[in-house]
């Protein structure tokens, strides 16, 4: 088994009510103006991606790109946003940061999880 990284993240799928199974997710560190990849996943059955990244990460500004699109197309369902990006500050390399994400074809929230 792998190891947990320290970025994390969920999606649930709140029109079915089920996790959101096979949702491309990519995570990347902010870099002067460029953004740089760090890690590129796909949620498990479970709507979870737990290896997103290394287990310790380096203070900065980082975003999650969630291809929604790519998931409501292998569905049939239209969408709305074709991907979700979450921007956020990680700012203590000893701390788990868990991103989840509650998704709809036409909305979408998140919060900072545990």
């Amino acid at each position: 088994m792998s190891e947990i990284s320290q970025v994390t993240t969920h999606v649930l799928d709140a029109a079915e009510g089920m996790p959101a199974r096979e949702v491309p997710v990519t995570l990347t560190v902010q870099r002067q103006s460029d953004w740089i990849t760090v890690a590129e996943a796909v949620t498990d059955d479970d709507g979870r991606v737990t290896t997103l990244g290394p287990a310790r990460l380096e203070p900065g500004t980082y975003r999650i790109v969630f291809d929604t699109g790519r998931y409501f197309a292998a569905k049939g369902r239209p969408a709305f946003y074709p991907d979700i990006t979450i921007t956020f500050a990680l700012t203590d390399s000893e701390q788990h940061y868990h991103v989840p994400v509650l998704l709809s074809p036409f909305a979408y929230s998140t919060y900072r999880g545990s």
